[in-house]
């Protein structure tokens, strides 16, 4: 298995592609406004709950944010809890969390 190694651009594409749905984007404002994990079923029903966002899309923006970097996901038995990767974001976006506010 090869491991590829991205450059801080292809980087900042893939955090820029991830942010450029406003679900996502939701996702993310909910995560930094709460500054701590949450349960995904929290994380949906905030972002607006079955009315506003199928399960299968939203796990599909779960999945898009993990593989950009800019969130972890930690699970305990049944549930899965995500967390914002702050670091990462100020490293390849500064200043932008604060604009979430």
């Amino acid at each position: 298995m090869q491991v590829v190694s991205l450059t801080d651009d292809e980087v900042r594409v893939r955090v820029f592609k991830a942010l450029a749905d406003p679900a996502r984007l939701g996702i993310v404002r909910i995560l930094y406004l709460n500054s701590d994990e949450m349960n995904c079923t929290r994380i949906r029903v905030l972002l607006g709950g079955d009315d506003e966002i199928p399960n299968s899309t939203f796990s599909y923006h779960l999945k898009t944010l993990k593989e950009a970097g800019l969130t972890s996901t930690r699970k305990d038995g049944q549930s899965r809890y995500i967390s914002l990767r702050t670091e990462f974001l100020d490293r390849y976006l500064p200043g932008f969390l604060q604009t979430l506010r």
